[in-house]
């Protein structure tokens, strides 16, 4: 499990220290760590250090300090070290004494020769976009950037990406992860945590390893049958949009060994696709009783918003087993917030931003984390927001996040097979936290998969339908459990 901390729990953690603080060994610790990604990021792309050349976009106070002091350390190593001050009259004085004494330059602007440039702009304390003289330094800048932090101009809280802002392909942090760190991956590149000797508090924020997940993943033991692996009810699509049930059930097949029963208009069309499905022909509530015993319900994609869907989605959420609202099912129950408040039993809903917004009545906003933790408490219930970085929130524990590692999986189809697989999860017996979790990073996993074929390299996949998705669930499930064998 990592922990993504706040700016203000870093800085008392920093705080509690005492001297270390003080006397300067945080900053100092802070740079040599620093100092050893670049040498190591140099030796990476060059292969040597003899001739590299690093420039350095220096903000004021101890960001900036960071950085100078990691410069004034790569002058030792023999590396040419620039320093571009956006804020000449606030640089830390200290950092500059050392790189002007290493031998570092100070100049007007970056040039366009650089191996690395360092982003010290600003800090986990930064707020808003890049200043007008920091963006015109970095107007020219083609190397690759290692950020000390955060990327400037990114949100250390809630990962708001603004602009203009720093994209690095490295990220240095010290002590512990920030939450921007997961909330806007794809701006911080690589994550490189040093070690400075702070203690944190327990996260808020939390991301699970591959191998916690692989490592619940419900697969058959020796007394397992059907029933006792779980069985997944599925309302989805209708016999003239079939796809959203075809998608949420193949899904649902392919996350575990149970049995999954279809329930709608668009039971030949899942059938013929996935001959293992029990399916049955509902069209309204009363025809719910004829489906046949079921451990979880997935309602929602594809599924409708009129009387009849409403009633059924009513029914469903009216019984004392886990369910999962979707797409669809999320729209009804925005009018009927008591539906589900008022349950005992789990509730896991999976909204998108505009959802969500449906759901809560306001727009998801910058604090994404607040704001999913915020209508879970309200609704009693687990919410699974989907996004790049996927919320899971509940009264259970700490918020998970899932950063996807990439947007493959932003493709039309792709949130009825993120239901199917949490779906089939919750019969099983999964939380419902664990349940949208799991479901998430093998959702994310199978989308790389799907992408690269057999290559590794996330820059070269090609665009992928909800099909190559689903299609790539049972391989993402083995890679995940495979980590977690490896590492028992």
């Amino acid at each position: 499990m990592i922990g993504f901390h706040t700016a203000d729990e870093i800085r008392a953690a920093e705080q509690a220290t005492g001297d270390l603080l003080a006397s300067g060994v945080l900053m100092r610790r802070a740079a040599t760590g620093l100092a050893h990604v670049i040498l190591a990021e140099l030796r990476l792309r060059r292969g040597a250090l003899y001739g590299a050349r690093v420039g350095l976009i220096v903000g004021a106070g101890d960001n900036g300090g960071d950085a100078l002091h990691a410069g004034a350390m790569l002058r030792a190593r023999g590396v040419a070290v620039d320093a571009v001050l956006v804020a000449p009259d606030r640089a830390h004085p200290g950092g500059l004494a050392a790189l002007r004494r290493a031998g570092g330059r100070v100049v007007a602007t970056a040039s366009s020769g650089y191996d690395l440039v360092v982003d010290g702009v600003v800090g986990i304390g930064g707020s808003g976009p890049l200043r007008p003289a920091a963006a015109a330094a970095f107007e020219h800048v083609t190397a690759p950037i290692v950020a000390v932090d955060i990327p400037s101009g990114v949100d250390a809280d809630t990962g708001e990406v603004h602009d203009p802002s720093v994209r690095a392909a490295v990220t240095v942090t010290f002590g512990t992860r920030r939450r921007a760190h997961a909330l806007a991956a794809y701006r911080c590149g690589r994550i490189e945590c040093v070690d400075i000797g702070i203690d944190p508090p327990a996260a808020h924020l939390v991301a699970l390893a591959d191998t916690e997940i692989g490592g619940q993943w419900p697969v058959p033991g020796p007394a397992e049958d059907k029933y006792t692996q779980g069985v997944t009810g599925i309302i989805a699509g209708s016999d003239r949009f079939p796809g959203a049930a075809v998608l949420c059930t193949g899904a649902a097949v392919a996350a575990t060994s149970g049995m999954v029963r279809y329930a709608g208009s668009a039971a030949s069309q899942v059938v013929s696709r996935h001959p293992e499905i029990v399916a049955s022909m509902v069209r309204e509530a009363g025809d719910l009783d004829d489906v046949g015993r079921v451990q979880a319900w997935v309602i929602g994609p594809g599924a409708g918003t009129d009387t009849r869907a409403t009633d059924l989605v009513h029914a469903v959420l009216d019984t004392d087993l886990p369910v999962l609202l979707d797409a669809d099912a999320i729209t009804v129950v925005s009018e009927h917030r008591s539906w589900v408040a008022d349950r005992t039993a789990p509730t896991l809903l999976t909204p998108h931003a505009g959802e969500f917004a449906r759901l809560a009545g306001h727009p998801v906003g910058a604090d994404r984390v607040g704001a999913v933790t915020d209508l879970a408490a309200d609704l009693g219930a687990t919410v699974l927001l989907k996004g790049r970085a996927t919320l899971v929130a509940d009264a259970a524990g700490p918020t998970l996040v899932n950063d996807a590692g990439s947007s493959w999986a932003a493709t039309a189809g792709a949130g009825d097979v993120l239901s199917g697989i949490a779906g089939a999860l919750l019969a099983a017996g999964l939380t419902p936290r664990l349940a949208a979790a799991a479901a998430a990073r093998a959702h994310a996993t199978a989308a790389v998969l799907a992408a690269m074929g057999d290559g590794e390299n996330t820059d070269r996949g090609a665009p992928i339908g909800a099909s190559d998705l689903l299609a790539a669930v049972r391989p993402a499930i083995r890679a995940l459990r495979a980590g977690a064998v490896g590492h028992r």
